[in-house]
């Protein structure tokens, strides 16, 4: 029975069913901690272990599943150095640069192009299908008969695969159990120790509190890895609402950033807080007509049966399947979706899309709407790899779309999925890939800000490294989460097995439990966390928004901090799940301010980042980061070069980095 089949056949709410102990303390003491226990976290406890290494992971929610890609997963990007792949590691980092013009790791691209194929292939050994083994699709266009490997998007180059992922999350999470992890589920971290306590200072550990007990946890390590996915709940907020149509979690509280931000971490890409055009109310993806990534290669019609074509992206119509996964210019590749990457910015890495000027032919009568995504007259084998493979292995997919559809009689092999109608262009631009998606109110996300990390993936506190996509701005999606938290669990546990245990200060500690368990203790309470989590993004959006100005910045930062201080001491809780989303909530706000900081640091607008503020009339053309950090109350700037990484004290090319730092 679940809260609300009790709810309704009681009429009361369930008293509280864990015994409750806030302020009860316990040590844990290891060499590596994670933070953070998805796939990125799950991968790099592994790996620390695997170099010797006693490890402990610290996760929000409970580990076999959580994060974002605990659904499962149906493409594998960044694997280019498998057997059949025509793209080398320095091709793929190059690439993510170009299609975004510097702003992404191409450090991290590079490290996952090394490295992808073999963190791949160590999850086959875990109980993951990466391969057709039983020969369902043999003869395919897709299949590489000898290694019976699946290929999407670019058969030419045959870099990024199609796996049976729907288990890939408790695969790594019981490798992580197996060889001997410490994982601590349901304790949502509250803060990073330093030495002597001091802001800026080399990072010693973490706390945290179990959301059912409310026991305090003080985690003693000599190397933290922060692998707590993106900023969510910083640019939007409605925990009532299923948010379906959106691709990223929603649940996301920033706290792996926030705490690194209070602890004196550089932090970059914060400035392009925003509107999300893939983050709205609408439609799940995939669950009506699509033309785009896991619909790739299906036939679409108007109402009518016209047949609506598929170009390359100079606009050449293509009639031959095959066609529809070949790159625009022989001696390109196509980068494929998903990777935090504008690939249809540079021709040249662009994935086929729908024919040009399709919304003109709609307006003109041409073509008439409902269209309709028919794989009735796709091969059996192509209507099963779309449908039976990554449909139902694909994290959002597998359940809402897949399953639900099969029970309630959908055969893709009679039955078509009918488009959203769209009410204005904007839905076409996209290639008629997501309507639906812009005709529906936005969500704002977050910047996809995180920390400037080293080729160790250390951030500028020394023995704190970041993973996956959020703590390690644009490096990708699930495959690359995998990779880098691989790359740094391994350089975490170098660092750890290097360096002397420090005991944390007494002072630093008592400073955290207070705050933390301040919403506890408050009398007369009037706030909830959820009231307060709206409080902050509205004042994110209303300050930081589209038409944010210098002026507006400083009162939002003024407004925050207002928040924060009033607000925030009104906070209260009724039981420890409440207080963890508490201490998300104010995280939140806490991080709001880098955001605010940020955005006021820069001189020019970004385009590329999505930043403008209208009090600035020119364009920041000097292809840098802002690193912004506390010191103290203050929030201090610099820029850097994008490819800092590449200048001193770096070696000028990614190989000899990678050789250099790898640890491999």
């Amino acid at each position: 029975m679940n809260f609300h089949e009790y709810v309704n056949a009681t009429g009361k709410v369930p008293a509280w069913p864990y015994e409750v102990n806030y302020g009860k303390e316990n040590i844990v003491e290891t060499d590596v901690l994670i933070v953070g226990g998805g796939v990125s976290g799950c991968r790099a406890a592994i790996s620390a272990k695997q170099k010797g290494a006693t490890v402990a992971l610290m996760d929000r929610g409970f580990s076999k599943r959580s994060g974002s890609g605990g659904a499962g997963v149906d493409h594998w990007h960044g694997a280019v150095r498998n057997p059949c792949s025509k793209v080398t590691p320095e091709m793929y980092s190059e690439a993510a640069m170009d299609t975004s013009d510097g702003y992404t790791y191409g450090l991290a691209r590079y490290i996952v192009g090394m490295e992808g194929w073999d963190t791949l292939l160590e999850a086959e050994q875990m109980g993951v299908q990466i391969r057709d083994e039983d020969d369902e699709f043999k003869g395919s266009i897709f299949r590489d008969d000898e290694t019976k490997l699946l290929f999407a998007y670019d058969l030419e180059n045959k870099h990024c695969l199609r796996i049976y992922g729907y288990n890939i999350k408790p695969c790594v999470a019981n490798e992580a159990r197996r060889i001997g992890v410490q994982i601590y589920d349901r304790t949502c971290v509250t803060s990073l120790l330093t030495e002597g306590g001091k802001q800026g200072a080399r990072v010693i550990g973490a706390t945290g509190i179990n959301d059912r007990t409310g026991e305090f946890f003080i985690f003693k390590a000599k190397a933290v890895v922060i692998s707590t996915g993106g900023v969510g709940r910083v640019g939007a907020f409605a925990p009532e609402l299923t948010q379906s149509q959106a691709m990223a979690d929603l649940n996301h509280s920033a706290l792996g950033v926030s705490i690194g931000w209070l602890a004196g971490a550089e932090l970059i890409r914060l400035e392009g807080f925003g509107r999300a055009g893939l983050s709205g109310m609408g439609y799940a993806p995939y669950s009506t007509g699509n033309d785009n990534n896991t619909y790739q290669g299906v036939n679409n019609v108007d109402k009518d049966g016209k047949k609506i074509h598929y170009a390359y992206a100079d606009g050449r119509l293509i009639t031959e399947e095959e066609d529809i996964f070949k790159p625009v210019e022989e001696d390109s590749f196509i980068i494929g979706h998903g990777i935090g990457l504008d690939n249809g910015y540079k021709q040249k890495y662009r994935i086929t899309h729908t024919e040009p000027g399709l919304w003109d032919k709609v307006m003109a009568g041409e073509l008439q709407q409902p269209f309709y995504t028919d794989m009735t007259t796709l091969s059996e084998s192509s209507r099963r790899l779309i449908f039976g493979l990554m449909l139902a292995h694909e994290g959002k997919c597998r359940v809402p779309i897949y399953e639900n559809l099969t029970a309630w009689g959908f055969d893709p092999a009679k039955d078509m999925l009918q488009y959203p109608v769209a009410v204005y262009e904007a839905p076409m631009l996209l290639g008629g890939s997501w309507p639906g998606a812009q005709s529906t109110p936005a969500n704002w996300r977050g910047g996809g800000g995180g920390y400037l990390v080293d080729w160790r993936l250390m951030t500028s506190l020394p023995g704190l490294f970041a993973s996956g996509d959020g703590p390690l701005p644009g490096s990708g999606c699930h495959g690359e989460a995998h990779t880098t938290g691989r790359y740094a669990g391994r350089q975490a546990a170098v660092f750890a097995l290097k360096s002397e245990a420090v005991e944390p200060d007494a002072g630093q500690i008592a400073a955290i439990k207070a705050k933390v368990y301040a919403p506890v203790n408050t009398a007369g309470g009037d706030i909830g966390w959820k009231e307060f989590n709206y409080a902050v993004v509205r004042i994110m959006q209303d300050y930081n928004g589209e038409y944010r100005t210098l002026h507006t910045l400083d009162l939002g930062i003024r407004r925050m901090k207002d928040l924060i201080e009033t607000e925030g001491e009104r906070m209260y809780v009724n039981n420890p799940h409440e207080l963890a989303r508490a201490v998300e909530a104010m995280s939140a706000a806490e991080l709001g301010v880098a955001y605010f900081e940020a955005a006021k640091a820069r001189t020019g607008n970004v385009p590329r980042l999505g930043f403008k503020r209208t009090d600035l009339k020119e364009e920041d053309t000097s292809g840098s980061w802002n690193p912004i950090h506390l010191e103290g109350e203050k929030a201090v700037a610099r820029f850097v070069p994008l490819r800092y990484y590449l200048q001193e004290p770096y070696a000028p090319t990614l190989e000899e980095n990678y050789k250099r730092y790898a640890e491999v």
